[in-house]
């Protein structure tokens, strides 16, 4: 067999036209009608989605990737950068007490109110900020969380109502197994014709960063927006994208650490986003089906694409709205 070239894996393409700007936040409502959640909250699954649900003990991605809430921030960012994985189960004696996310370091590393911690008790010193705060402080401590025996479809109702995209799986003696993610849902979707149209759920709220903008203004965006990937433009074009992990992996890795010329986290927030750009990405038609988005993610590996119609922006989809068009789907 030859190697498949990933067609739809580009550097910039968006025309000069394209209303992707720097900083841009460009919102179109969805269409209006579109009702996934009956009255009691729950998605309207079809019958075909019901009919090929698995347990989350075979979708679920394992084994359980744990720190301890005593555990340091550094030794988490460091497992995220290793592990490539954007968020971390907190275990005691195996027992889930809580999940760290990447987006909970961004806040605290220059995003959001946690950073205060980095400001006030660590007065700005990035290494005592990693090396002397524990995980239990800027933890999620009341994750939701499913049984390793639960079916597929009811965990797949609690992402999309609670609106998690990392849920840990316990076994019977509520040890950590592993955990479900947005991810696995791709995984198990993917060479599949959902019957949705990737503009029935695509995000078209689109929120940028400039090229030469500043990491601090990179988590700032990100925790503002909720968004944990962003694209880079510059001179209205997409250049690739920034992601909540990558900028933890960017300290996990030590990378970080290489810019500094004395202790202040300062001079690592100064720097520009490009530092931690991902230049890889990929597009997709809005008249796509959602099996076809799906394909793509997996062949480019991304989480994300770009939607575009006539060279122009018109939304992005990601694993998340994928969950949407799994309960919207036409079987």
């Amino acid at each position: 067999m030859g190697s498949r070239q990933p067609r739809r894996v580009f550097k910039p393409v968006i025309s000069a036209r394209s209303k992707v700007r720097e900083g841009a936040i460009l919102a179109r409502s969805r269409p209006e009608g579109l009702r996934w959640l009956r009255s009691d909250g729950t998605p309207n699954w079809s019958q075909r989605v019901r009919e090929r649900v698995r347990s989350v003990e075979l979708v679920a991605s394992k084994p359980a990737i744990t720190v301890r809430k005593s555990s340091t921030v550094l030794e988490a960012v460091e497992l995220i950068a290793s592990k490539n994985v954007r968020g971390l189960i907190v275990a005691e004696f195996n027992k889930v007490v809580g999940i760290l996310m990447s987006m909970d370091i961004v806040n605290y590393l220059g995003g959001g109110e946690y950073y205060n911690v980095v400001v006030r008790r660590h007065e700005g010193n990035v290494y005592k900020a990693l090396r002397d705060e524990r995980v239990s402080t800027i933890m999620n401590p009341s994750p939701i969380v499913v049984n390793v025996d639960e079916d597929l479809d009811r965990a797949l109702e609690l992402m999309i109502g609670r609106g998690a995209g990392f849920i840990p799986v316990v076994d019977d003696y509520g040890e950590a197994y592993g955990v479900l993610t947005e991810h696995d849902v791709v995984r198990l979707l993917a060479e599949k014709k959902v019957g949705v149209k990737v503009s029935e759920v695509m995000t078209s709220t689109i929120v940028t960063v400039g090229l030469e903008d500043s990491l601090a203004k990179v988590a700032e965006t990100m925790v503002r927006h909720g968004f944990r990937r962003l694209p880079v433009t510059f001179n209205d074009e997409v250049q690739g994208f920034v992601s909540a992990k990558g900028y933890a992996s960017f300290f996990g890795s030590h990378r970080a650490f290489k810019h500094l010329s004395g202790t202040s986290i300062d001079e690592i927030l100064i720097l520009p986003a490009s530092i931690i750009m991902e230049d890889k990405f990929a597009v997709i038609s809005g008249e796509a089906d959602v099996g076809e988005a799906c394909n793509i993610m997996l062949e480019s590996g991304v989480n994300w694409l770009l939607v575009v119609g006539d060279g122009e922006a018109e939304g992005i989809i990601t694993e998340r709205d994928i969950l949407v068009a799994l309960a919207l789907e036409r079987g």
